[in-house]
């Protein structure tokens, strides 16, 4: 039987290498994609080609930069040999209050968080409608496109209208037999305690799941895990659905982040920089 092709993009490191682990584990043939990490995503297809047996390309893509995504895509499918799944992970998280928020953030984020998503599913897409695959595209959001937190309107704003075009595009492309869904992470362990403490950080992620109703932050396999079941046969009734991965995070309403000296049970403030400037100058 012929093994699935994926591209999974952002998978040198975090959720990305989680959902590329159990892909592989899944025998689908990969290429992954890395923004800056040359030695971290080339360590992780070597690891996947050696404890799975399968294909592991590797490829280097600015996916914030014009064209960068589709250039990717069509060099991915040219040494896969073809594309049955796309996870778009790729992207970057910036939190800022409306007051301190700078051109080239917007830009960064739309271009990396949205954009790049929608043109990567349009080519996916199209190789799929032409070589008549019944393929699957995943993205990766976030549970903040369902919650709102001070200080990530940008954020969780494009997060949400991703959630809210794939349900759109999802009709487009169901005639064709491709399937398009999200997959919305709550907080997910991206670092060991031990590697925060090297580092002389607090171990973020131990204190906060400790407050999930399931007990524990996510992990990225977690991820992977909800990946692989969309992309799947058992979910060939599935499409334009945003499922939440987060272990009851947002049910409740709770804060992932408190600022210090305030009630842990309050939806918590944003300070900002701009305002702190003008509000305690002379002028």
């Amino acid at each position: 039987m012929e093994r699935k092709k994926a591209i999974v993009t952002g998978a040198s490191r975090g959720i990305g290498r989680g959902i590329a682990r159990v892909l592989a584990r899944e025998g689908y043939d990969l290429a992954i994609s890395y923004s800056t990490k040359q030695a971290e995503g080339e360590a992780v297809a070597e690891s996947l080609k050696k404890e799975y047996g399968g294909e592991c390309f590797c490829f280097q893509a600015s996916l914030e930069q014009p064209g960068a995504g589709v250039e990717l895509l069509e060099k991915s499918v040219e040494a896969l040999g073809g594309l049955d799944l796309l996870v778009n992970n790729a992207g970057v998280t910036r939190f800022e209050n409306i007051l301190d928020m700078t051109p080239e953030v917007f830009e960064l984020l739309f271009r990396l968080d949205f954009q790049n998503y929608i043109l990567m599913m349009q080519a996916a897409a199209r190789h799929m409608v032409k070589h008549r695959v019944h393929g699957s595209l995943v993205n990766i959001t976030s549970t903040r496109g369902e919650r709102a937190y001070a200080g990530d309107f940008l954020y969780g704003g494009l997060k949400a209208g991703l959630n809210r075009a794939i349900q759109s595009i999802a009709l487009d492309l169901a005639p064709y037999g491709i399937r398009v869904n999200n997959v919305a992470p709550g907080a997910t362990r991206i670092r060991t305690k031990e590697e925060l403490e090297a580092e002389g950080r607090p171990d973020f992620w131990s204190v906060l799941g400790e407050k999930i109703p399931l007990g524990r932050c996510g992990t990225p396999e977690d991820i992977g895990e909800a990946v692989a079941f969309l992309a799947s046969e058992k979910a060939s009734y599935i499409t334009g659905m945003t499922v939440k991965v987060d272990g009851g995070l947002i049910l409740p309403g709770m804060p992932e982040h408190v600022p210090a000296g305030e009630d842990p049970g309050c939806w918590g403030r944003a300070a900002s920089k701009y305002a702190e400037s003008v509000l305690n100058s002379d002028e």
